[in-house]
């Protein structure tokens, strides 16, 4: 009896884990058709897309022969005029005309008749004739924020010694906000701060501006308390007419107006003030809303100099000579090993100097220098000033987020609790994905209460590829993060990865610098120390953190030791770009690896987390 009871009990558990498998595969057989469905209805969607597209380069193809032809026509209009003139002249030289006007005027002088035939008899060299020049074919003016705005300057000076830069490059895009315009008038380093938080127009005067934002009509005008250029003498003083015109021009099609005092005595431009629809300051003095600089990702990041750092401590004398352009500025900001900035700097500067990752002080310290860009980008973002911004005047300030799943895959059920602990431990998980024993479930709902759990038991001999695999459909961020259920992840370390996508362009973020901790030998080790925030072949699969959609086509291998190896493969063989950020914030823990010990510099003998949780 108890034999044919154990075997009804193996029967039962068998129908029970296929049944399970069975659910399993319905469960992924409905997202596949729900994909596929998808999928269907977005090559519909593209199909249109396409047509659009095809009949608007059509316009375009038949708007820039338009534009040819005018141009061959005012060409040749140009010539005859520049012919008439040629005849005109050649007529006026010609030596019967001046005989002509040397008897009219000295009819009744002999003295200036002698003196006027005279000097009509001399020979005189007659212009030479037009000729016709190829009519210059229209360049397209590259609209991309940033596309003419370059560094200029590469040379320093210090004590006399000459120092040539490799500029840091300014990136074209992308924008934040691809479906706002705005309308800007700002000094050069607002404008810098502004330009990628939407599809901006500058340069317009107040001459020209009911002829230039037409072009494309702005949903919303910002203009900033500038000091220089044309609009500086229309916002100062009694508000000038050219002003006056654009805010009708705005107010006629709905358009939102924004003032924002930046900098000057108010008082100044009080008057102009109080014509638009909204005021922000950055005056603490000053009764209006607050609109603060804040750090612009796409240029205050750590991207090194190509030419590296020079290995000295500058004053902001040292570091900003002169009048640099803006763009010059930024490539001064990562020059030096430190700068060294006097009491009284403003706070954006130094702000700006910190997220450039620059330490500020009188030595190198690269600790403190990772804890000063942290500090800086918590202080806020100009995106994050931006949807303050849209807020208050009523505009959407949609744009793309950095919400983030989270894939644990446990193996050990002894490596539960530090795994949960260590996710707990970060800020911004909005979903946990949870492979594991059946207690994982409930533990992590109690570990994280605030988070989203999607629990999910794996299959006998599963690998981890595999169990990442099956999770990675769960995911509904927009990024997803591989945690390493043997690793330590500081608190800081998510928030401080993501930060990567602000500034890189790649879809997998990670690190190729790291610290690791051998427990056998209780040794920590520093790995690859020069590959901190670069474009590299390859980072540790315990750091991944990638763009869903694009870990969705690349899928895992059916690995354990060796998934992160195979996924960096293919990645350089689809062209998928991967960056390595920081070296703090997570700790490889391993008993023994004889390849790191190989591989990475000695620290110290004992503990990791000193040197790599700040």
């Amino acid at each position: 009896m108890s034999t044919e009871l154990e075997s009804t009990r193996r029967a039962l558990r068998e129908a029970v884990s296929q049944a399970e498998r069975a659910a399993e595969l319905a469960r992924l057989l409905d997202a596949a058709q729900a994909r596929l469905a998808a999928a269907e209805q977005h090559a519909e969607e593209v199909k249109a897309l396409a047509e659009q597209l095809s009949e608007a380069e059509e316009r375009l193809a038949a708007e820039q022969a338009a534009a040819d032809k005018l141009r061959k026509e005012l060409a040749e209009q140009r010539f005859q005029a520049e012919v008439a003139n040629w005849k005109l002249s050649s007529i006026k030289v010609a030596r019967w005309n001046r005989l002509g006007d040397a008897i009219k005027s000295g009819k009744s002088n002999p003295v200036r008749l002698a003196k006027g035939l005279k000097g009509a008899a001399k020979p005189v060299k007659r212009p030479s004739a037009p000729k016709r020049r190829p009519v210059a074919a229209g360049k397209p003016k590259d609209e991309r924020p940033g596309a003419a705005f370059q560094a200029t300057s590469t040379t320093r000076t210090l004590g006399g010694a000459s120092f040539k830069l490799k500029p840091f490059r300014v990136p074209t895009g992308p924008n934040t906000r691809p479906h706002l315009t705005a309308a800007v008038i700002a000094d050069p380093h607002a404008e810098a701060l502004l330009r990628y938080e939407w599809r901006q127009t500058t340069g317009f005067t107040p001459r020209d501006f009911a002829r230039v934002l037409p072009l494309e009509v702005p949903h919303l005008l910002v203009v900033e308390s500038v000091t220089q250029g044309p609009w500086a003498g229309e916002i100062t003083g009694e508000p000038g007419e050219g002003l006056k015109a654009l805010l009708a021009w705005c107010a006629e099609r709905g358009i939102r107006t924004v003032f924002w005092h930046t900098g000057g005595d108010v008082a100044a431009y009080a008057a102009a003030a109080d014509l638009f629809e909204h005021r922000f300051t950055t005056d603490l003095t000053v009764a209006w809303p607050r609109l603060q600089f804040g750090v612009q990702p796409r240029v205050h990041n750590p991207l090194p100099l190509a030419g590296g750092r020079i290995d000295r401590v500058l004053t902001l004398d040292q570091l900003l000579p002169g009048h640099l352009a803006y763009p010059d500025v930024l490539t001064s900001y990562r020059w030096p090993a430190a700068a060294d900035c006097p009491p009284g700097t403003p706070q954006w500067r130094l702000a700006e100097i910190a997220a450039c990752g620059t330490p500020i002080g009188t030595e190198d310290d690269s600790r403190r220098a990772h804890v000063a860009l942290r500090r800086a980008y918590s202080m806020g973002t100009m995106s994050e000033r931006i949807d303050e911004l849209l807020d208050a005047v009523g505009l959407p300030s949609a744009r793309p987020t950095l919400n983030t799943s989270v894939l644990l895959p446990i193996l050990d059920p002894f490596l539960m609790e530090h795994a949960l602990a260590q996710v707990a431990r970060q800020s911004g998980v909005d979903q946990l994905i949870v492979i594991g024993p059946p207690e994982a479930e409930l533990r992590a709902r109690d570990v994280l209460p605030d988070v989203e759990v999607v629990y999910r038991r794996p299959q006998p001999a599963m690998t981890e590829g595999a169990m990442l695999n099956a999770g990675i459909d769960l995911c509904e961020a927009d990024l997803v993060a591989v945690m390493d259920p043997r690793d330590v992840y500081g608190p800081h370390y998510l928030s401080d990865l993501r930060r990567a996508f602000l500034f890189s362009t790649a879809d997998i973020v990670g690190k190729a610098a790291f610290y690791a901790h051998l427990r056998k030998p209780q040794a920590t080790l520093l790995k690859q120390p020069d590959a901190e925030y670069s474009y590299l072949p390859e980072i540790t699969g315990g750091t991944l953190l990638a763009r869903r959609n694009t870990l969705r086509e690349l899928g895992f291998a059916d690995l354990t030791e060796g998934w992160d190896e195979v996924l960096m493969r293919q990645c350089r063989t689809d062209g998928i770009k991967v960056f390595s950020a920081d070296r703090f914030g997570y700790v490889r823990v391993r008993d023994e690896d004889r390849w790191l010990l190989g591989a990475a510099h000695l620290v110290e003998y004992g503990s990791a987390e000193p040197h790599a949780l700040i």
